[in-house]
Parts: C-alpha cells; sequence; structure tokens
C-alpha cells in the first residue's frame, strides 16, 4: 500500500496543496488505553439501573462524546428531557465509579510504538480526549514518559462542544502552535474522525474495538489501520508518503 491515493483524496476534500506534520493530536480510550470494554460496561450498568433501555456497544458510538452530552442524548430519548447540570454531575461521577470498580486497563498493543515514533521526530504532542476522568489522564505520565506535557491536554473540561463537533481539534491546534495541515489526528472511534476531519486535520483511524473500519472511513478517516500494531510497522512510510504527496492546489 503506497498511502499516495488516499492522501490525494485528503489533499483534494480539503483544498489542501500539501500536509506537513509538526504536530500529533492523539486520543486516548481505545487509542492509547484499551480501556472501552470499562467504559461501555459502567455507561450500560448505570444507565439500566436508571429505567434507560440501552445495550452495551451501542457506547462505543458514542466514544469521544463528553459525558454530558451522552447523558443528556440517552435521557432524551428514554425521558423525553435533559437533566440539570448538578445532577448530570452526580450521574458522571456515579459512571466514574462504577469505571473504577472495574479491573484495570492496559495501554493498547502498538501503541507505544507509535508514540515512540512520534516522539522522535520532534513533533508537538497533544493530548484530545473527550474524557474527564482523572484515573486514566493520571496514568499517563508513567505509561507514555514524556508523551505529553500537563498543558498540553485538551479533556472534556476544555471545551463546549465536544467530539463529534471540531471544538476539541480546533483548540489543540492552538495548542500546539499549527495549522490543519501542520498536523495528523490518531483516533479509533468515528464521533473522534469527524472531529479531527471536520477541523481540517489528516485523521488516521485504528480499529482497536468492534467498530469497523469502514465507519471510520465513512466518518472521514484519510487512512485507516486494523490495530496500532500494524500503524506502527506502517508509521514511517505513511508519514514518508505524506511529506512527499502535493496537490495542484496551493491554499498552503
Amino acid at each position: 500500500m503506497s498511502f499516495t491515493e488516499e492522501i490525494k483524496l485528503f489533499l483534494s476534500r480539503h483544498h489542501y496543496n500539501r500536509v506537513n506534520p509538526r504536530a500529533a493530536l492523539i486520543d486516548m480510550d481505545g487509542t492509547l488505553y484499551d480501556s472501552m470494554v470499562n467504559h461501555t460496561a459502567a455507561w450500560h450498568k448505570m444507565m439500566l439501573g436508571l429505567g434507560v433501555k440501552c445495550n452495551r456497544d451501542e457506547f462505543y458510538l458514542y466514544e469521544g462524546m463528553t459525558g454530558a452530552a451522552t447523558i443528556n442524548l440517552l435521557f432524551r430519548r428514554a425521558f423525553g428531557h435533559e437533566v440539570s447540570p448538578e445532577e448530570c454531575a452526580r450521574l458522571y461521577k456515579r459512571k466514574t465509579e462504577l469505571f473504577a470498580e472495574m479491573p484495570p486497563v492496559e495501554p493498547v498493543e502498538g501503541a507505544k510504538l507509535v508514540m515512540e515514533k512520534i516522539m522522535e521526530r520532534g513533533w508537538e504532542r497533544v493530548l484530545v480526549t473527550g474524557s474527564g476522568q482523572s484515573s486514566l489522564i493520571n496514568r499517563l505520565p508513567d505509561d507514555y514518559p514524556g508523551l505529553f506535557r500537563d498543558d498540553m491536554r485538551i479533556t472534556s473540561h476544555s471545551v463546549k462542544n465536544g467530539k463529534p463537533h471540531p471544538e476539541p481539534y480546533l483548540k489543540a491546534l492552538e495548542l500546539a502552535g499549527v495549522k490543519p495541515w501542520e498536523a495528523i489526528v490518531i483516533e479509533n472511534a468515528p464521533l473522534g474522525v469527524k472531529s479531527g476531519d471536520s477541523a481540517g486535520i489528516f485523521t488516521i483511524g485504528v480499529t482497536t474495538g468492534p467498530i469497523p473500519a469502514r465507519e471510520l472511513r465513512r466518518a472521514g478517516a484519510a487512512v485507516v489501520f486494523d490495530s496500532m500494531e500494524s500503524f506502527a510497522g506502517e508509521f514511517d512510510r505513511l508519514i514518508d508518503a505524506i511529506l512527499n504527496t502535493s496537490s495542484d492546489s496551493n491554499v498552503n
């Protein structure tokens, strides 16, 4: 796979001449940590206890949304109304407690190697997560030493509009001090992919859960890998292809 066709399609769609990465904007759950099994179980258990009809797998589709957005989406569907900010905070706290009661999660296989390759290139790195749970965010310095500075994080507390809105990645671009064509996004969920692509960024999808690759492509992923390990194996070839592929546009 040369990646040239996929890169040119991205350039044409966004009217760019080329992409010249100087920053990596990186999702957390499902991308750095194999945590979605626990997240979906916690959401499912809490919502069933509240009388909300739902199935566990649907929560994979909400990955990237803020906790408040997820709660209000389900309450509108089940009861026809949203909850107060105070009740929302209480419910999200309960979901966080349920998550903490579950077995510890581990880093995604292959993710450390991808992050090492990014760091070797000297790019800025920004965490972009829809989560506000400190249990995983606080683990990052131990599991991924030196990957993120404390001031290079966008969480649910940083934005008004969570994924799939482009705001999280637009704010990440500001933190990194780069333009959209000077960054890549790494995501594993359709809402996150859509957020990155809507911000005009070359978005790489990785299927680390049950959501098929076609859904990541449909959401706007320029390239999709079937695991972080396969991404790690193709990382240098992909970045070289990005740096050496241009279009006829002269926007940037």
